[in-house]
């Protein structure tokens, strides 16, 4: 998709690099990959454009091998916190006082040195760090966030070019200004693209913020924030920390600057951070923006017209790829009792081929989840579901720690609809299928809609017309992203703008214009070029 940022015609959705086996794409990045493995790497803090570092020093563990050590990171302390507060007030007028086009540019700038000279090494880093397989480390780590830059860009074009329209003898018009204060980005380990693009949309209206990457993501965040800085972002824009998050969280929210939280996590954590803003309003200079999106429980239902071979393949690509720790990834799924025979057999066929490995071997499908926690999460729930008597294991179920945090891809059919592991998050390789009987889709419809908190992706199966429009009527509120006959997941910037409601978040969707919006304070300005000399109105006479 080609558009036009200031009359400098620009790609926005960068082209997905295939890896095909023996390219040489997939040879400079493994090779990429095997070097940077065998490094003992330092990452510090960066604040007010200086690297930081401290007495604590916490070893890098990558998924796939968690007794390999490829260096460590510098841990800090709420005297880093207090520091990257005051670094960012100190910056805030400067940054904001630059015009947009100065602003912008370094962003345009960083795209494309993602796009060049740091694609390998952004993609390898997200590999080591977050076990993710040439294909999901390329569409993440490079083309999303590289859209996300650029469509960003784009957006503020065109926002700030909206404008109200002038009566006769008058000059209307808004200023977006940037928020006054600080912002806070508080970013997850399951998508490099989010991690860059929380900091960065904000920066681009002239915000000023503090950075709180995941602990399990330092490594890619390490080589995003390089990468800001050889684009030119001026010191204390962006300051990134590694610190304790309940005690930054306790004392960010509890500054009279702060100004706004960008926020992709857990549930439970947003919904604690949003009761201390809550509780600590009256402290604020301005009452912040909160945008958030949170966990899903993102759903599949098959209508009894729909393919096998097809509902087959979006659940294996939908709750498999990157091992299930999409938010958006297929957990739970309704099967049509006449095509549930042939359906399993289709799973059953495909997933016999699919390799669990390094991201090292480019032909491995399934990765390691992300920790010994999530292991142990994963585990549990096949545990249990292999001694219930309301669920099977059907297919998969072995777990292996010996080397890695491996979790086989694993189907459970329950004939309990509200099993535990149909209803709760889970975040793993772990597909929950519930068969239900031709004649209740309209019910399994409402079941649906009723059994989860959240409401972030959900997916219809579907070759009858009239059973779309009733899934999609029924499901109005369960999801945030829709999607008709396709997997659940993979949501492209500019084209599927992300984000759900309900317990998914605040639904401001990700990679958009709308979202751009909730950073800017809008101040209207009205001129009136001849003033009245007299308070009456024609009607006095």
């Amino acid at each position: 998709m080609t558009k036009a940022i200031s009359d400098v015609p620009v790609v926005l959705n960068e082209p997905v690099r295939t890896y095909e086996p023996g390219s040489t794409d997939v040879k400079n990045l493994i090779s990429t990959y095997k070097k940077m493995w065998k490094e003992k790497i330092e990452i510090p803090m960066v604040i007010n454009g200086k690297e930081v570092k401290t007495k604590n020093k916490v070893q890098l563990q990558s998924p796939q091998d968690h007794a390999h050590d490829f260096g460590f990171y510098y841990k800090g302390d709420m005297s880093h916190v207090e520091d990257a507060i005051n670094t960012a007030l100190e910056a805030r007028q400067k940054w904001a006082n630059l015009a947009w086009e100065q602003r912008v540019s370094i962003f345009l700038k960083a795209a494309d040195l993602f796009a060049g000279p740091y694609r390998d090494k952004l993609n390898a880093a997200t590999m080591i760090g977050q076990s993710k397989n040439v294909h999901q480390a390329e569409i993440d780590s490079a083309c999303e966030f590289i859209d996300f830059l650029r469509f960003n860009v784009e957006f503020v074009r065109e926002m700030y070019a909206e404008q109200p329209i002038s009566d006769e003898g008058m000059w209307n018009r808004v200023e977006y200004r940037p928020l006054e204060g600080f912002t806070f980005a508080v970013t997850p380990f399951n998508f490099t693209a989010i991690s860059g693009n929380l900091p960065s949309c904000m920066a681009m209206l002239g915000n000023v913020v503090v950075w709180k990457p995941s602990d399990k993501q330092i490594y890619s965040a390490h080589v995003i924030m390089e990468v800001f800085r050889e684009a030119g972002l001026p010191d204390g824009v962006i300051n990134m920390i590694f610190t304790s998050g309940k005690e930054t969280a306790d004392k960010i929210l509890q500054h009279p600057d702060f100004a706004g939280l960008h926020f992709t996590g857990s549930t439970t954590v947003f919904q604690s951070m949003w009761k201390q803003i809550g509780d600590n309003i009256h402290k604020y200079k301005t009452y912040p923006r909160i945008v958030g999106e949170t966990g899903g429980k993102d759903f599949l239902i098959a209508h009894p017209s729909a393919h096998p071979d097809a509902v087959a393949t979006g659940l294996v690509r939908g709750a498999f790829e990157y091992q299930g720790q999409k938010c958006s990834a297929a957990s739970r799924a309704y099967i049509p009792k006449s095509l549930w025979k042939e359906v399993k057999s289709s799973m059953e066929v495909q997933l016999k081929t699919v390799k669990m490995g390094s991201p090292e071997d480019p032909s491995n499908f399934v990765n390691a989840v992300i920790d010994k926690n999530s292991f142990e999460k994963c585990k549990g729930y096949i545990e249990r579901a292999k001694k219930s008597k309301n669920a099977e294991v059907i297919i998969g179920g072995k777990c292996d720690d010996s080397k890695g945090w491996f979790v086989e891809p694993t189907v459970i059919l329950a004939s309990d609809s509200h099993y535990e592991s149909i209803c709760e998050e889970i975040f793993g390789p772990i597909l929950s299928i519930y068969v239900y009987e031709d004649k209740d889709w309209s019910n399994t419809l409402k079941l649906v809609d009723e059994t989860s908190p959240y409401a972030l992706t959900g997916a219809v199966f579907s070759q009858d017309r009239y059973a779309i429009e009733e899934a999609y009527k029924a499901l109005e509120n369960a999801a945030g992203n829709f999607y008709i006959n396709d997997k659940p997941t993979g949501a492209v910037v500019g084209q599927q703008p992300f984000g759900g409601a309900r317990a998914s978040g605040t639904n401001d969707k990700a990679g958009s214009k709308m979202n751009l919006m909730r950073w800017v304070s809008v101040r209207t300005i009205k001129e009136t070029f001849n003033p009245p000399k007299n308070y009456k109105y024609p009607y006095l006479g």
